[in-house]
């Protein structure tokens, strides 16, 4: 059940993200969801290495919020990159 509900969470952040970023991203369901679980890691990473979060605490939704925007940012640089 843990992971059914990271997930959604995860599926919950990712839209709000997309929703608050401009721009069109060609994104499913799966990796939005995906989007706003490594997002809610990132944020939690960034928050105890800079001190605002304890070891085992996670973020809160803002800074999941925060984090998949930025995920979602560097992956469109990344997508539209010409190789």
């Amino acid at each position: 059940m843990a992971l059914i509900g990271t997930l959604l969470v995860g599926l919950v952040v990712g839209l709000l993200a997309r929703a608050f970023k401009p721009g069109k991203d060609h994104l499913g369901w799966i990796m939005t969801a995906l989007l706003g679980v490594a997002g809610a890691f990132l944020a939690t990473y960034v928050g105890m290495a800079l001190g605002w979060y304890q070891q085992g605490e996670a973020a809160g939704w803002i800074a999941s919020i925060i984090g998949a925007m930025a995920l979602l940012a560097l992956f469109g640089l990344v997508r539209a990159r010409p190789w």
